[in-house]
């Protein structure tokens, strides 16, 4: 009998944390969507490298010149990544990725359609903006999402959209023209701008704003039908509870 009786909660609880712990469309689709970000920072990174040659060649760059080029988007990045943790508070993780895109796309315009050093580099810089932005909120959007149990998974997938991006970059430098690949890095920015509007916010950041009701039918979507999102959504609360004095405790610091 106390075997029995034991065995019975034991079943129950695996059930309840399969249950909420399942990955489903709305998760892979909402991550798939997020890490079309983290492809765009890899992308960005390395289009410096192959394109080198040609564009120093047809716009007449010298070395100081293209080394410039090169670290504008470097130091644009830090000019957003300061600010990138505030922003995404304030307009939420969506807006933040939707914004990041809109910097690269003009980014990605100005580099392709640049006939001296000047646009060529305020391309760059904003490419900067864009992936500073990108670097923070891609990956917090994602451990935000994704059950306890998947998590490190999930958010592994920023780094491989990262590096697919860094070695297409390299790869496709070889056969296209250095203004033809600056319009095609362009083409997912708009992907992920258009499909930013069929995915859900961030759980915790609509927990942080009191919108309640928004915040279980987000995890409902998460997490489907079957998901224990009342618990769930109480430990999105205890958590925001606990961190809110330490928070205010750095503000005041």
């Amino acid at each position: 009998m106390e075997s029995g009786s034991m065995k019975t909660p034991l079943v129950n609880n695996q059930e309840e944390a399969r249950s909420s712990s399942s990955i489903t469309c709305g998760l892979l689709l909402s991550t798939s969507v997020a890490v079309t970000g983290s492809f765009v920072y890899g992308c960005a990174m390395s289009y410096s490298s192959p394109a080198q040659s040609k564009i120093m060649e047809e716009l007449g760059l010298s070395v100081a010149d293209y080394s410039f080029f090169t670290s504008v988007m470097t130091l644009g990045g830090m000019i957003t990544a300061a600010f990138s943790g505030k922003i995404a508070a304030v307009i939420g993780r969506r807006q933040t990725m939707w914004i990041a895109d809109v910097f690269c796309i003009f980014g990605w315009l100005a580099v392709a359609f640049a006939h001296d050093k000047m646009l060529l580099n305020i391309g760059r810089g904003f490419l900067g903006f864009g992936v500073g932005l990108i670097s923070y909120v891609v990956p917090v959007y994602i451990a935000e999402i994704t059950p306890k149990a998947f998590r490190g998974g999930f958010s592994f997938s920023n780094q491989l959209l990262q590096s697919f991006g860094i070695s297409l970059m390299f790869f496709t430098g070889n056969f296209f023209h250095w203004r033809t690949l600056a319009l095609l890095s362009a083409i997912p920015c708009g992907i992920q701008m258009i499909c930013l509007f069929f995915i859900p916010e961030s759980p915790r950041w609509l927990a942080m704003y009191g919108r309640e009701r928004e915040l279980e039918v987000t995890l409902k979507r998460l997490r489907g039908e079957n998901g224990d999102i009342l618990e769930e959504a109480a430990e999105i609360r205890v958590l925001l509870k606990q961190w809110k004095p330490l928070e205010e405790n750095l503000e005041v610091d």
